[in-house]
């Protein structure tokens, strides 16, 4: 029995190497729909908890996780000699910068050096990650037909980039259409076999290299309109004018406009980084994507603007920076949910106590800060307790992330000083407020 027919059949193993918040929730995508999942993943606490039917993310809840171990259709494993038993291997794994911010592919490199030397013919292979047009081919198919296989003839080749929004109940893995390219026609077809299983509209492209662009283009549009926002912000703020009212009042059109709102810096594992992948690529072509660079550019300049607005506020009451109490509220990157990564408010935990503040964090999402790429000198912080007692002592409340959760009322009663960079507090609480 073919590859397609077993999926169709659904008596294929789909293997999926990398159990984040792209990973597990293809996991019970496929789960949901029948079919065995076997998950990899170096990291062993991730691999007991799903053992246990026990989610690690927060917006991911562990009954239906459990179900799905209890049913044998959900296993979880570090040894990838395993990749024997799957019919499908889907790889998402972390596509960083390095501190150049050019693309760091040693995870993924890594993945498929891990994966290699136990393909076999008939498996299909699927990279998630985002990257760079041309990484498919010139990163893992030399590899592939390094063990001897032909992509297209003995292996099934595609690249389908990952469009998970952690937190948003109206959009999943199993109802957001996915994008497909394959490495040759047969590639493709085992592809949107593949994905078809699990997703409710499949868009195939002609290539893998159209397949990585559209991921590149779909974030880069959010990264320059941020951009765009960040700076009409700054303006905005010089001429007394509030950047938020004006954005409320042009989304009114009912066409040829698109709301984007400004904040204190770029978090999440797509927009602060995607944009730098294709301007390295654009570089090989003799490309330079200027309008790119600067919208990036911007976006990294926004925590500096953060803590020089609050060295004003400071400095309205007569404190400095240095020696006041400072509190960042919110950790995650984006609202009501417990992903960190690249959140801004590092950046700013870093810049205020080098400028001599002490700094601490609250986010009812994320109790205590665990590992992270770039920030281990904050493992093991947690987020203090919230009280009058506590709010109270601290000489200025930076808001960086909305969550719903926030007491919002018993915060401008307590805090003595707060600076807002998400247009958080109600027009009536507006008392020592500040906007950033």
């Amino acid at each position: 029995m073919n590859t397609i027919d077993k999926i169709q059949d659904k008596s294929a193993v789909i293997g999926i190497v990398g159990l984040g918040y792209v990973g597990l929730p293809l996991m019970l995508a496929y789960a949901a729909k029948g079919y065995k999942v076997l998950g990899f993943d170096v990291d062993q606490a991730k691999i007991d908890c799903i053992e246990k039917g026990e989610s690690y993310i927060k917006h991911i809840g562990s009954d239906e996780l459990a179900k799905f171990v209890g049913d044998r259709l959900i296993h979880a494993t570090a040894d990838f000699a395993r990749i024997v038993e799957v019919d499908a291997i889907i790889m998402c794994v972390p596509t960083p910068l390095d501190e150049h911010y050019e693309p760091d592919l040693s995870y993924v490199i890594g993945t498929m050096d891990s994966v290699s030397p136990y393909l076999c013919a008939g498996q299909i292979i699927s990279l998630e990650s985002t990257t760079y047009p041309g990484t498919t081919e010139e990163e893992l198919k030399p590899r592939i037909e390094a063990q001897g296989l032909v992509a297209g003839k003995d292996i099934y080749l595609v690249y389908s980039p990952e469009r998970e929004d952690p937190g948003n109940a109206s959009f999943t893995s199993r109802n957001i259409p996915k994008v497909v390219g394959g490495s040759t026609p047969a590639c493709l077809e085992h592809g949107v076999a593949l994905y078809s299983a699990a997703v409710t509209e499949v868009v195939p492209v002609s290539s893998t290299q159209v397949a990585e662009f559209t991921k590149l283009l779909e974030n880069i549009y959010r990264a320059v309109n941020i951009g765009l926002v960040n700076e009409l912000k700054i303006a905005a703020d010089k001429m007394g004018i509030d950047i938020w009212e004006v954005i409320n009042a042009a989304a009114t059109k009912p066409f040829g406009f698109k709301a984007f709102y400004p904040g204190p810096g770029l978090g999440g594992h797509c927009i602060p980084i995607d944009p730098f992948y294709l301007t390295w690529k654009a570089r090989e072509y003799g490309v330079h994507t200027r309008f790119i660079e600067l919208a990036g550019e911007i976006n990294r300049s926004m925590p500096q603007y953060v803590v020089s607005k609050t060295a004003e506020a400071l400095n309205s009451v007569k404190k400095a920076v240095n020696g006041s109490r400072v509190l960042l509220m919110g950790l995650s990157y984006k609202e009501d949910v417990d992903d960190m990564r690249e959140s801004p408010t590092f950046e700013l935990m870093d810049k205020f106590t080098e400028m001599g503040a002490e700094v601490d964090y609250f986010d009812p999402h994320i109790p205590i800060i665990g590992p992270t790429r770039e920030h281990a000198n904050w493992q093991g912080k947690e987020s203090i307790e919230w009280s009058e007692e506590n709010i109270s002592s601290y000489d200025v409340v930076v808001i960086v992330t909305k969550h719903k959760a926030y007491q919002l009322n018993d915060l401008c009663d307590w805090a003595s000083l707060i600076v807002d960079t998400r247009n958080t507090i109600p027009n009536d609480r507006l008392r020592n407020i500040w906007s950033a």
